[in-house]
Parts: structure tokens; sequence; C-alpha cells
């Protein structure tokens, strides 16, 4: 066909085009307009039903002077750094060790897999009650003679977004170890025998050869983590129900009661808005490291 035959790129692939209409207006209507009115009435004083009365920045003065959201802040900053530390550590040298092929690495994989099938209630629900004092790991271990032994972290304020933090641990780091190993997989054959024929140390061959190669997976995991991290909220809802006090909040639940419990919806947008920022801040980073980065190469 002749190039003045054919047809201009916007009726190109046209079925295609018309088939992801739904999906687009999907994505403009419910993501990026309900996104909009959760900026624009964070401005407002809405209370049990929005309205437009602005109030101009008075909703996220109270929010940062309020002492529960301060200590959401503080729990989802400690809470992302162990997730994140610990999540790609384990689920890193997991994978290293199944890399190995080892006997029975399909019964080890589901097993470091499992937790991830069960929903956040269900792993909430499982630790609450093995950290429970009175007949969880504390209570056997001083049934084996150990008698002085507590542990106890949901029921000691300074330390209960830890033992949230452990919970979450076991639950996600079998995904992560999933997605290293498919990274290692994808390595290849030759690397490895050419690092053994030089004499490099396993530990060094990972560090500056296969860590580096593996930089799309250590960020699309990264991403994966941190979308979890923002978003926590039933995982400390089935563990502690923000307690004791409010020494487990986080951010996604204070969202969530002053919505449906306090009736304060202004309040709420301005809090959801301040995690839409931190999820742009993850966002806009992974987007110039996997396109910017890119086309400047």
């Amino acid at each position: 066909m002749s190039s003045s035959q054919r047809p201009s790129k916007l009726f190109r692939n046209l079925n295609a085009k018309v088939a992801s209409i739904p999906m687009i207006l999907t994505a403009l209507v419910v993501f990026v307009g309900g996104t909009a009115w959760t900026v624009l009435y964070s401005f407002t004083n809405s209370k049990l039903l929005p309205r437009l009365h602005f109030v101009g920045l008075d909703q996220y003065h109270r929010l940062w002077s309020t002492s529960r959201w301060l200590v959401s802040i503080e729990n989802l900053l400690i809470y992302g750094a162990i997730s994140l530390v610990f999540s790609l550590v384990i689920g890193f040298l997991l994978a290293a060790l199944l890399d190995q092929k080892i006997r029975f690495e399909d019964t080890f994989r589901t097993i470091f897999l499992y937790p991830f099938a069960l929903s956040f209630i269900v792993t909430g629900l499982v630790w609450q009650w093995l950290l429970n004092p009175d007949f969880g790991i504390q209570r056997v271990v001083r049934d084996l003679g150990w008698t002085s032994f507590s542990f106890d972290p949901l029921y000691n304020s300074s330390i209960v977004i830890y033992g949230i933090s452990i919970a979450a641990l076991w639950q996600g780091t079998g995904l992560i170890m999933c997605l290293m190993l498919a990274g290692l997989r994808g390595i290849d054959e030759d690397i490895w025998k050419a690092a053994r024929v030089d004499g490099i140390p396993m530990w060094k061959t990972y560090l500056f050869i296969v860590i580096p190669m593996m930089r799309p997976v250590f960020i699309t995991t990264l991403v994966i983590i941190a979308a979890g991290i923002v978003k926590v909220y039933d995982l400390v809802v089935a563990q502690t129900s923000g307690g004791p006090g409010i020494a487990s909040e986080v951010p996604a639940k204070y969202v969530y009661d002053y919505m449906f419990f306090a009736q304060n919806l202004g309040q709420g947008f301005a809090a959801s808005t301040m995690m839409l920022l931190s999820v742009v801040i993850v966002i806009v980073p992974w987007a110039y490291l996997e396109f910017g980065g890119r086309k400047r190469g």
C-alpha cells in the first residue's frame, strides 16, 4: 500500500482504540475525577456532606497540629523503613538460596509464598493471637521454663508498630522473594561461569554484578512495597484497632475514621490528599528512572 493510501495515525489500530474507550473513561472519571474532587473539597469545611464552603488551608493546618496525625506519620515512617529494608534483604536472601537449585525448591517456594495468599485481616488476626501474652509466643516460652520471658509488642505502646511490622513482613516477603527469584533466573548462566573462572567470590558476584543487572526488578519491587506501605490499614485494624490508645495509628485509618465516624469530610479529604502527595513522591522518581533515564541513554 502506498503512503498516500495509508490511514493517518489517528485511525490506525482503530478497533483497539475503540475497545480502550471504556477503560480510558473509567480512568478519567473514577480516578482522575475522584482525585480532583477530593483535593478540591479538602479546602472546604465539609462535615457530614460535602459542600463548597472554602476555608483555605485551615484543614491542613488543623491536620498537622493534631497529635493523632503526627503519630500516624511517625508510625508510617517506622513501618515503611522496616518494610523496605527487611523485605528487600530477606526476600533477596531467600531468592538467592532458592536459586542454588536446592532440593524441594518448589515446596519451599510454596511455603514462603503461601502467607501472601492470605488477606491482611487474616494475617492480622493470626499474629494478634501469636503475640498475645496470655496464650501466644510469650505463654509458650514461659511454659518451657523461661518464666521471665516477655514478648508482648502489641500491648506496649512504645513498640506496637514493630509488632505490626512483623506480621507485614511475614505476609509480604514471599512475594518479594518470587520477584527477586525471577530476576535471578533471568541472569545469563555465562556470567556465573565467568565469575567462577575469574575466582570472584560469590558475595562480590552478587553485589557488583548481579544486583546492578537486576535494577529494573529492584525498582518494580520498591514501587510495590511503597504502595503497600502508604495504604496499610486492615493489618492495623485487625491487630490493634490503632491502640493502645493512638500508638499504632496510621494515615489510612485516620482518613477512614474522620470520613465515616467523625463525620468530618474536610479533614478526611485533607489527610487523603497528603497521602496522595506521598504516592506522587514515590511515583515521580520511579517514572524518571524508568523513562527519563532511558530516553537519555
